[in-house]
């Protein structure tokens, strides 16, 4: 059993036999405590009869494995079993008596593969330049699975022999685009406070380096979330007409462990826009686009990211899409799930957490008459998570200060919530409207399709 607070990951975990059921008015008798505080997270693996193992990042910002014997818990009980490496460990699993690790070094995947008492049997040889995810099972399976996908790979599906060590291609997609066409590139840049941080690319090919092209910057930056690599059908026909793909792995993710997410939350948000700032700034300086070519977009957090980089960056751009964002920063807090993210942004009602979410809140940083870039709002009509306020008040509150022709305006998706579980067809309309705004708005030269082509 493990219990946590708000969003945060940090969480307490308690043990029982499952046959040692109490009387149903005692429900919560019989529970031993392992881990009774709130300082780490631990993440259940498996067991090997009373000896338990956990993922940890106790005295590891990166995380590592450790064991428990459950006749001694408590934390100075615990046996480190695989040591914290530089890269940060995504998941763990244990299958035939062998520890399978998914580390994600500067946001690639990187599989190792070691035995009960931490010593490494091999390293999985992965396809490519990609994320690869799964690697789970039964801690009896002699075999697993796990997918592979990068931007210019459709998602294949391996097979994986625990004991041998040898993948198998189980299937494969037969996706109606030629990916031997299309480069992926990983770059690294300097913040404002010359944090170092990694940036995917991906393009077509053909597309001449001496000068600039339209160019979609995707972010998110929070919650403790990575953006490894993947593939994406609306990324393939951007590319297609000739855009570059780049996602910024800013701070307030978990590409580089706890810290990294640590860096980039509460009174220290700014740090994920100085991050994606300087992300902007990078294509520019080294001719990959232009102001008038570039173009931000993201959701939830990332839709909060982008609306708050527009208002303090608007020359920077020449197009914004942010999508079902959190632009009010101040009353977030008061709406449906908003209280839970008090442990991510801080809340207005502490005082020195209200001038940090002032300075940046999106809704309270537009100035009348300033020129911004073309924009449009996502959000739908009962998404019950950012409430739809938050698009509609950003939205009326730039068109009010716009001081250029740019349009500002806002999508409203109807029957729809913040985005799981949208039909295909509304995901195709929305694609269709993003492309469209972006091909208008950047003065893209996009050659007209045979309506008879694949």
């Amino acid at each position: 059993l493990t219990i946590e607070r708000g969003t945060d990951p940090q969480n307490q975990v308690y043990v029982r036999r499952a046959d040692d059921l109490p009387p149903a008015d005692h429900v919560t008798q019989g529970w031993t405590e392992l881990i009774g505080d709130f300082k780490n997270q631990f993440s259940t693996i498996g067991n090997e009869g009373k000896t338990f193992f956990f993922a940890t990042d106790l005295d590891a910002s990166t995380k590592r494995v450790v064991s428990m014997d459950i006749d001694q818990p408590g934390r100075e009980h615990l046996t480190e079993v695989v040591p914290a490496e530089k890269s940060t460990l995504e998941g763990v699993s244990i299958l035939s008596k062998h520890i399978i690790t998914q580390y994600l070094q500067d946001v690639l995947p990187r599989v190792r593969v070691f035995d009960l008492a931490g010593k490494l049997v091999r390293e999985v040889k992965l396809p490519g330049l990609g994320a690869a995810s799964g690697f789970g099972g039964d801690e009896d399976d002699k075999e697993t699975f796990y997918a592979f996908s990068s931007y210019n790979t459709p998602t294949v599906i391996y097979r994986y022999d625990v004991l041998s060590g040898e993948s198998q291609v189980v299937h494969r997609p037969n996706v109606k685009f030629d990916a031997d066409k299309y480069a992926v590139e990983q770059v690294f840049y300097n913040s404002k406070d010359g944090t170092r941080v990694p940036m995917m690319l991906a393009y077509r090919k053909d597309l001449p380096r001496d000068k600039p092209h339209p160019t979609l910057l995707y972010g998110y930056g929070g919650y403790s979330i990575s953006l490894p690599p993947h593939f994406s059908p609306d990324y393939i026909v951007w590319m297609e007409m000739g855009g570059v793909v780049a996602v910024a792995n800013l701070r307030g993710g978990g590409e580089y462990g706890e810290q990294w997410h640590q860096d980039g939350k509460i009174l220290k948000k700014q740090n994920v826009f100085d991050d994606f700032i300087a992300a902007a700034e990078w294509l520019i300086a080294k001719g990959r686009t232009s102001p008038e070519m570039l173009a931000i977009n993201g959701g939830s957090n990332g839709g909060l990211l982008v609306g708050a980089v527009e208002v303090q960056r608007p020359e920077l751009f020449g197009a914004c899409i942010p999508e079902v964002g959190v632009m009010d920063m101040l009353r977030f807090h008061q709406f449906t799930a908003g209280q839970f993210w008090r442990t991510e942004y801080g809340s207005a009602d502490d005082p020195d957490q209200f001038t940090a979410l002032y300075a940046y809140s999106p809704y309270h940083n537009i100035k009348d008459g300033t020129r911004y870039p073309a924009t449009m709002i996502l959000t739908a009509d009962t998404d019950d998570r950012v409430v739809p306020m938050h698009s509609f008040k950003f939205a009326a509150a730039l068109q009010r200060a716009q001081a250029d022709t740019a349009p500002i305006i806002l999508r409203v998706e109807t029957r729809a919530g913040h985005g799981g579980g949208t039909p295909v067809t509304k995901r195709i309309d929305e694609a269709a409207d993003r492309w469209a705004f972006l091909v208008k708005n950047l003065k893209m030269d996009v050659p007209v399709r045979n309506e008879n082509e694949n």
